[in-house]
């Protein structure tokens, strides 16, 4: 049912196991950058974080204060709904091993409280392999739940390719898609966003939007560097107007990439952990991109500066801390700078 090739198929625990540095590393931008000098008078901020999931939490997770406080100078917070929201989980043994995603409305209202993101100020993308875990009736749970929490969503098919949001005075066109499904085709296309092809996104969903940015779940699993195919993707993207890209599914952070205008933050790693409760370590190093945007007149919804903020998911007791990575200390510190400097070269990797 799942539309994966077997290759990809046959590394998926491999990779798991130990995520891989191997691929094209060149062309890739520092992940810090003061884009406007001087900076804009007035601009919006918007913080894109990864994989969401209950996965690696039974508990609502813990947070580094100034990881909270991070997340709660956003205007907007855009991030990816990696399980379903059901109160009982239809794949009730797929759910227990983890290979089907699931998490409660109280859970996820109790994780955004803990880490600082205020309900009216986030956008969730539905665009992803596993929101037909539960079924359909689990994904209309999740979009019943959604719209009760007061969150709004990205990435479905009812909404169409590409969704308007309002982010103060500026409005910002979202086309968030999957490449990949776990799911039959048919049912799962007419819920879920899977249009990558700009070309044909309707005109009138994207005229007189501020940015647009595409949300895309995409690339192979546990790869720090993505494939050709999806830095073509990119360029594409880049050539028919989005300004900004930041994508999810690769469960690992990857590196961010400047095509003319338009800035590619290819994956942010998983912001509450998604791939079984325990992960090797380089799975549990997470990025959140803080973007901010011009609301002056004559630079309305330029980018005007971005930077990636990192920070560590720790095991602790059925839930896990979200840590600044320059709090570490130890082996556990040197091994995680030492993988942050491959993919980062030469760049300071604090919040």
């Amino acid at each position: 049912m799942s539309n994966y090739p077997l290759s990809y198929k046959l590394s998926w625990l491999p990779r798991f196991l130990k995520p891989s540095l191997g691929g094209d590393r060149s062309g890739f931008a520092a992940p810090a950058a003061t884009l406007m000098e001087p900076a804009p008078g007035q601009s919006v901020r918007l913080t894109f974080i990864g994989d969401i999931s209950a996965v690696a939490n039974r508990t609502r997770p813990e947070c580094d204060p100034a990881i909270a406080a991070l997340l709660a100078s956003a205007d907007l917070v855009i991030g990816n709904c990696e399980s379903p929201i059901v109160e009982r989980p239809s794949a009730v043994m797929g759910t227990r091993v983890g290979t089907h995603h699931a998490m409660t409305e109280r859970f996820l209202a109790d994780a955004l409280a803990a880490v600082g993101i205020a309900r009216d100020k986030l956008v969730l993308s539905l665009a992803n392999n596993h929101v037909l875990d539960q079924g359909v009736a689990g994904f209309e749970e999740t979009v019943a739940a959604l719209q009760r929490l007061g969150i709004r969503t990205i990435g479905t098919a009812a909404g169409g390719p590409v969704q308007r949001h309002a982010a103060r005075p500026l409005t910002i066109g979202f086309a968030a898609f999957t490449l990949w499904r776990n799911a039959d085709a048919a049912e799962f296309e007419e819920r879920v966003s899977m249009l990558d092809d700009p070309t044909k996104w309707p005109r009138e969903a994207i005229a007189d939007v501020d940015l647009l940015c595409a949300v895309p779940h995409w690339d192979w699993e546990f790869r720090h560097f993505p494939r050709p195919a999806t830095r073509a993707l990119a360029k594409r993207l880049a050539g028919h107007g989005v300004r900004l890209v930041a994508g999810h599914h690769a469960h690992v952070v990857q590196p961010i990439e400047r095509i003319g205008g338009t800035l590619v933050a290819y994956g942010l790693g998983d912001f509450l952990g998604t791939a079984f409760a325990t992960q090797p370590w380089p799975g549990r190093i997470g990025s959140i991109l803080v973007v901010d945007v011009s609301a002056d007149a004559a630079t309305r919804g330029t980018i005007a500066a971005y930077r990636l903020h990192f920070f560590m998911r720790l095991a602790k007791g059925g839930h896990e801390r979200l840590l600044s990575v320059e709090a570490l200390d130890g082996a556990m510190g040197q091994r995680v700078a030492a993988r942050l400097g491959a993919i980062f070269p030469g760049q300071k990797t604090d919040t």
